[in-house]
């Protein structure tokens, strides 16, 4: 007699089927069960999208969404492998704003970073009622529940990488959103302000709004690359190369609590060793080009290109080039560290 036919395994289906008609679920239904050796199998794979094809969309998006409608000219790197987000927690994409217009204000529950790729540094978004100028290679935060909006004051058009967590509060159920009373708000603040609440040299009492959950911050292009031109002169580290970690100002801790943001720096011929981490990370080719080997798959990457980088996923970086290459780079270690999921494992 065949096991399909066997009266145990018969009574048993049947069983099963009377269990998830009462909308229930048994312990010895899960798939990916407890009982044996198991570590996380990512649903989802490495993805590469090239910086021609997101500008070409930008440019188009101008004429064909009107800005009414547009509210932010914002395009999402969508990976194929999840419903929402270019990882299963992060979202990140790119913004667009043409000389004359702004983006109206509101705020939200999602933590958010904004990593500037082509501004002059006349156009400013506004957080908390602070101006930060956003000139290429700066990065500003937006920490949960603060009032942000951007406005566009130079003859060119900025573009900038918007980096939240849209996904994971969508997870939760948690996305808290509300628009301001006005259009833009009221810049209160003169330039540079939290810079001298909390730069190296700070008010002894930093003054700041206490509207959102952490102060903005912005974090100057020229400070970054002074910080990795001089890391570079020593070993760097055979996993991650030259890597600075913009740190969150007020504690020092990741940029903000749920996300952090990188740089790394390449030095003309390096080569990686590969390791492994839970927290997923997205990476913007900023300057140079090199490849990324991650698992099986090599991806070929020139500037302004981006690609993701799986949780758990084996990976390394090579730069063959004669010239640094230079990876912006955006992950949720945060998130798995403050819920005890944080795990690395290096080859060798």
């Amino acid at each position: 007699m065949s096991q399909a036919h066997d009266p145990a395994t018969k009574a048993h289906e049947a069983f099963d089927r009377k269990v998830r008609a009462k909308d229930m679920l048994g312990y010895w239904m899960i798939p990916n069960r407890s009982d044996g050796y198991r570590e996380p199998e990512p649903e989802y794979g490495p993805y590469l999208w090239h910086w021609r094809d997101m500008r070409e969309i930008l440019d188009e998006a101008v004429d064909n969404v009107p800005k009414s409608e547009a509210h932010r000219r914002f395009i999402g790197f969508q990976h194929p492998d999840i419903k929402m987000g270019t990882t299963p927690n992060l979202m990140l994409g790119a913004q667009m704003l043409m000389p004359g217009e702004e983006a109206p204000c509101h705020r939200h529950t999602m933590d958010a970073v904004r990593f500037v790729v082509a501004g002059d540094g006349i156009t400013a978004t506004v957080v908390e009622g602070e101006q930060f100028a956003m000139t290429r290679g700066d990065l500003i935060t937006t920490p949960n529940w603060s009032w942000h909006d951007h406005v566009s004051g130079g003859p060119s058009e900025t573009i900038w990488l918007d980096g939240a967590v849209a996904p994971l509060t969508t997870h939760f159920r948690i996305g808290f959103a509300e628009p301001h009373q006005a259009p833009q708000q009221t810049v209160s603040r003169p330039k540079g302000w939290s810079a001298a609440q909390f730069g190296p040299v700070r008010a002894k009492y930093p003054d700041h709004s206490t509207t959102a959950f952490r102060p903005p911050y912005r974090y100057p292009w020229a400070d970054t690359r002074a910080a990795l031109d001089m890391l570079a002169e020593g070993d760097g580290d055979p996993h991650e190369a030259v890597t600075v970690t913009f740190a969150d100002p007020v504690t020092g801790g990741p940029t903000l609590p749920t996300v952090d943001c990188e740089m790394t720096l390449l030095r003309a011929g390096e080569v990686t060793q590969a390791h492994r981490h839970t927290a997923a990370a997205v990476y913007h080719a900023f300057e140079g080009a090199g490849a990324a080997v991650i698992g099986d798959r090599r991806i070929e990457w020139q500037q302004g290109d981006t690609f993701v980088v799986p949780s758990w996923s084996w990976h390394a970086f090579e730069n063959r080039s004669g010239s640094p290459a230079l990876l912006f780079s955006i992950n949720d270690e945060p998130v798995m560290r403050a819920l005890g999921f944080w795990r690395e494992e290096q080859a060798g």
